[in-house]
C-alpha cells in the first residue's frame, strides 16, 4: 500500500476530461497536487474550487519541448517534490483512418505516446528521490483492444501500455513502480456527438468522472499494476488477448454503427482524457 497523505502527485491533463475529480479525490486522500495542463483559465478554477494550498499548478503542453520543460522545472521546485506522476492527458481522435490527415496522426502520436515516454525519462530523477514512487499512467481499453474508428489512437494507446509493462519491469527489482490503468467510456463534455450517438447506438456503458476517480485513486494506493474498469470491457480485453479472432468477429457487426457515425464525427479532439465507444 502507497499512503498518499504528505505526498505531492503531479497529474498531467489537469484541466480536462477526469482530471478535476481526480485532482479532487487525491487530495481528499491527503496528497497534494501539482496540476498540468494546457488551459491556465480551468487550472485557476480549479484551484478556487478545491482547499487552499492542496493544489499548485502549471500551464503547460506536454507535447512540446518547452512545456515539458517547464513541467521538469515545476516539479523540481515543488516541496515535497512529486512521488507520483499521473499521466493523464491524452489527444482523441474518432474518424475513419482514410480520411485522417498525416498531420493530425503525428500529432496524436506526439501526444499520446511520445510526449509521456519523455516526460517520464526527464522526471526519473524526481522520481527517484522518494521510495517508493510510482508512474501511473491513464491508459484506455483500446490500448488493449484496437477499435474500428479509433485506429491511430489505439495504436498510440497500445504503445503506451507497452512502454508502460516494459518500464515495470526494467524498474521491478527498484522502489519505482509502473501502473497502466484503464478506464472505460467516462460521460464528460469531451466526448464529441458523433462518440456520443456511437455510443447511445452501441448501448454502451459509462461511469461519471467522480467514480472513475475513485477508481484509479484506489489503484495507485494499491500499487495495481494493471487495471480495467467496467465489465464487459474486462472480459473484451481478456478475450482479445486469448481468442482475438472471436473479437474480430463480434466487432465486425458493429462495422456499420462505426462507419455511420464517424463520417459525421470532426477528425481529432484534443486535451484530456479521451471517452471513447466501448465494445459490449
Amino acid at each position: 500500500m502507497m499512503e498518499l497523505a504528505g505526498r505531492t502527485v503531479m497529474v498531467t491533463g489537469a484541466s480536462g476530461g477526469i482530471g478535476e475529480p481526480l485532482c479532487a479525490a487525491l487530495i481528499a486522500a491527503g496528497a497534494r497536487v501539482l496540476a498540468v495542463g494546457r488551459n491556465e483559465g480551468r487550472l485557476r478554477r480549479l484551484a478556487q474550487h478545491l482547499p487552499a494550498g492542496a493544489l499548485s499548478w502549471v500551464a503547460a503542453d506536454v507535447a512540446t519541448d518547452e512545456g515539458r520543460a517547464q513541467v521538469v522545472r515545476a516539479a523540481a521546485a515543488a516541496n515535497p517534490m512529486p512521488s507520483v506522476l499521473v499521466l493523464a492527458h491524452a489527444q482523441g481522435a474518432f474518424g475513419l483512418f482514410a480520411d485522417q490527415s498525416p498531420e493530425d496522426m503525428a500529432r496524436l502520436v506526439q501526444t499520446n505516446l511520445v510526449a509521456p515516454m519523455l516526460l517520464v525519462h526527464a522526471l526519473l530523477p524526481v522520481l527517484g528521490t522518494h521510495a517508493p514512487a510510482s508512474v501511473v499512467v491513464v491508459g484506455s481499453t483500446f490500448g488493449s483492444l484496437a477499435f474500428p474508428g479509433f485506429a491511430a489512437y489505439s495504436a498510440s494507446k497500445s504503445g503506451l501500455r507497452g512502454l508502460t509493462e516494459a518500464l515495470a519491469r526494467e524498474y521491478a527489482d527498484t522502489p519505482l513502480r509502473f501502473q497502466y490503468l484503464s478506464p472505460r467510456a467516462t460521460r464528460t463534455p469531451f466526448n464529441t456527438p458523433a462518440v456520443d450517438a456511437l455510443n447511445a447506438e452501441l448501448k454502451t456503458a459509462s461511469d461519471a468522472p467522480a467514480d472513475v476517480a475513485r477508481h484509479l485513486v484506489r489503484a495507485i494506493e494499491r500499487g495495481t499494476a494493471r487495471m480495467q474498469i467496467g465489465w464487459p470491457e474486462k472480459l473484451f480485453a481478456r478475450l482479445n488477448g486469448l481468442l482475438p479472432g472471436l473479437v474480430d468477429r463480434s466487432l465486425r457487426s458493429r462495422l456499420p454503427a462505426v462507419r455511420k457515425h464517424a463520417r459525421r464525427s470532426p477528425l481529432s479532439t484534443t486535451e484530456h482524457v479521451p471517452h471513447e465507444a466501448q465494445p459490449r
